[in-house]
């Protein structure tokens, strides 16, 4: 999985704007890009600030908007060619502000990686898909053990639409928890792919000690946020 997004890291940004083999037309697009404003509204009520921690960064399609709302960014990717995009997407985007000097970027495997300290935000967009299910509660663990008291989570992540994905792979299925994914040079690789109901996941993190709110924007997006319930603050609420 770190292979294929270590070699994908040039044509990433392909997929999130619709362009090349994800390019499905003018309709299609458009409800694509209508429901990532939806999930940017909710990102904007839940209200990102204090100090946030983003996992799998990827190329900066989300850590823009977190800087420019938070007090500090670290960004963690295993990846250091797309977070060298992502900083170049951070030189562009901040105008008079420079947000490259919000985020601090570490380059490390989210499965091996522990905190240094704790945040009032983790984020993390399109990642929990790829995390297999053996390692679920490992995950969640991490999210736990970086949240501050009264810390909260936001993410975002796939629905199984046929259109979501390049016009050369295979529908996404829903009860599949490994996908082949082809780059534009022909190269494939296998990867996790674990797609969620709102209503299964929302009871999977009650299980596990979390509350949380659980939607989806309609065809393309699952979104969530929430917190532990251990980090309550002292008011007994997360906000």
């Amino acid at each position: 999985q770190i292979d294929n997004y270590r070699a994908r890291a040039a044509e990433y940004d392909e997929w999130f704007y619709r362009e090349g083999r994800y390019d499905r037309g003018r309709l299609e697009n458009r409800a694509w890009f209508d429901e990532v404003r939806l999930v940017a509204e909710e990102l904007g009520h839940f209200g990102v600030r204090g100090d946030v921690l983003e996992l799998a960064c990827g190329t900066g399609v989300w850590t823009g908007m977190l800087a420019a709302r938070a007090d500090s960014v670290t960004a963690v990717d295993a990846s250091p060619e797309v977070m060298r995009i992502n900083e170049a997407k951070l030189r562009e985007s901040g105008g008079s502000e420079d947000l490259r000097g919000k985020v601090r970027f570490i380059e490390a495997d989210i499965f091996q990686w522990r905190p240094d300290r704790a945040y009032d935000v983790v984020f993390f967009g399109f990642w929990l898909s790829h995390v297999p299910p053996e390692l679920f509660d490992d995950f969640w663990q991490l999210v736990k053990e970086a949240l501050k008291p009264g810390g909260r989570f936001f993410f975002v992540d796939s629905l199984p639409d046929p259109t979501s994905t390049a016009r050369d792979h295979d529908s996404p299925n829903p009860r599949a928890t490994r996908q082949l994914r082809r780059l534009n040079d022909g190269r494939t690789y296998e990867i996790v792919k674990v797609y969620y109901t709102p209503q299964e996941l929302q009871e999977q993190l009650k299980e596990r000690g979390f509350t949380a709110t659980v939607g989806r924007t309609g065809r393309y997006f699952i979104f969530g946020y929430g917190g532990w319930e251990g980090t309550k603050g002292s008011n007994g609420t997360f906000s």
